[in-house]
């Protein structure tokens, strides 16, 4: 008889346990009201998620500077005026003896112009994308100090709103991976630099945050196993970077690439050419899990690509990782993720949305799952039959609108 490791509980070094191995990756939500807070779209989501049967579910991009949005729909936490909007939220996902983290998040150069045409970054590299982003302002001492006391604070608000861990986001382009990149880290100051220099801002808000919220209540960092970009943040840096989070934090949760390169997105067999391994064991960063388990014992999460029951199993058994991350099947398959975490559904069959034009891919799919998360949220049913550019152009118009009413009401 198969053992079912997927259902099987997870201590983690600060002493909490998950009581299986599936987790709700973070998704952006979109949905905050205009002030930058949680709404009741939160609460029925997470709830949805909750009933799924999954152990632990992370939430989107959670900002700690209101300029600095990964998009006009992000909540914000920045004072305690938000506490009782978040407690109510974290009420709704902790339902089902669920866990639910926070992942906190400074988007930097990648904020979009209809948020700010003129972002913090460690260096005034300018993301080049369908000119939506502006030319960043090199960051001051003052700036940095500033974004770890943000970091810090976040954390403490949503452990006191009830949520039980957070997860700093380190990956996908944003601040803290901005400063990993020597491409978008040019500084010469005691934050760029060297890998050690460039590193520092990510461990120094670790440990701050391990400060703040004591021992026993997890820290997670997501973290890219490279950028994809010649010249980026490497496989070999990464490796070192999750040498010096040994005993800082309680779970890594490996990605990749940046807005730039959207591997995150396209790291499908319908897309880029793969080797035939990795198509093979179906997960985009199988491969790389080998090398952390070499150098390290943190417990390990691996998101993207995972759709069959087998293959999630088997890399359990072989203790390739500790858990498994998952996104678009909690959008598009909820009904069956119950059956799946039991073993009686074998498969998640992956919904992939195209123009047929590559440049527009990441938006077209981006688009398409953000217009699902926001009618799920709305007690809604999904619309599958929505096409590949109407997803493109949802985003757009969702930024734009939701950027208009957080200005001007």
């Amino acid at each position: 008889m198969t053992v079912n490791h997927l259902n099987a509980p997870l201590t983690l070094p600060c002493g909490v346990s998950l009581k299986n191995r599936l987790v709700k990756a973070a998704m952006t939500e979109r949905i905050s009201n205009r002030r930058m807070e949680p709404t009741e779209g939160h609460q029925e989501l997470y709830r949805l998620w909750a009933n799924t049967g999954a152990g632990l579910l992370i939430t989107g991009n959670v900002i700690v500077d209101p300029v600095h949005a990964e998009s006009a729909g992000n909540v914000y936490v920045g004072d305690d005026d938000i506490l009782p909007k978040l407690k109510a939220w974290a009420e709704a996902a902790k339902q089902n003896d669920t866990h639910v983290w926070v992942q906190i998040s400074h988007a930097g150069r990648q904020t979009n112009r209809f948020k700010t045409s003129r972002p913090l970054a460690p260096s005034p590299v300018q993301l080049q994308k369908m000119g939506l982003f502006g030319k960043p302002k090199a960051m001051t001492e003052v700036d940095i100090q500033g974004v770890i006391k943000n970091f810090v604070k976040a954390a403490s608000l949503c452990q006191a709103a009830g949520f039980t861990g957070v997860q700093i986001h380190s990956a996908h382009g944003y601040l803290l991976s901005q400063f990993l990149s020597p491409i978008t880290n040019q500084r010469t100051d005691a934050w760029g630099g060297s890998l050690e220099n460039r590193c520092r801002l990510l461990l120094t808000i670790v440990e701050e945050t391990r400060k703040a919220v004591g021992d026993k209540f997890p820290i997670s960092v997501k973290l890219n196993s490279s950028d994809f970009q010649r010249g980026g943040f490497s496989e070999e840096e990464s490796l070192q970077v999750i040498q010096w989070l040994e005993g800082k934090i309680d779970l890594l949760e490996v990605s990749g690439g940046t807005y730039e390169n959207l591997v995150f997105f396209e790291k499908n067999e319908e897309l880029a050419p793969q080797k035939e391994s990795t198509r093979k064991r179906e997960a985009y960063f199988m491969d790389f899990s080998k090398k952390v388990r070499a150098v390290s014992q943190i417990p390990l999460m691996i998101t993207g690509g995972f759709r069959s029951f087998d293959f999630c199993n088997q890399a359990l058994e072989n203790k390739e990782l500790d858990l498994v991350g998952m996104a678009r099947p909690f959008i598009t398959n909820i009904p069956d993720i119950p059956a799946f975490l039991a073993g009686d559904k074998n498969r998640l069959e992956n919904l992939v949305v195209r123009t047929g034009i590559k440049s527009m891919n990441d938006t077209s799919e981006g688009g398409f799952y953000a217009r699902q998360i926001v009618r799920l949220a709305a007690g809604k049913n999904l619309d599958l039959n929505m096409g590949a550019w109407n997803g493109s152009l949802f985003i757009v118009r969702h930024e734009l609108r939701k950027a208009m009413l957080s200005r001007f009401g």
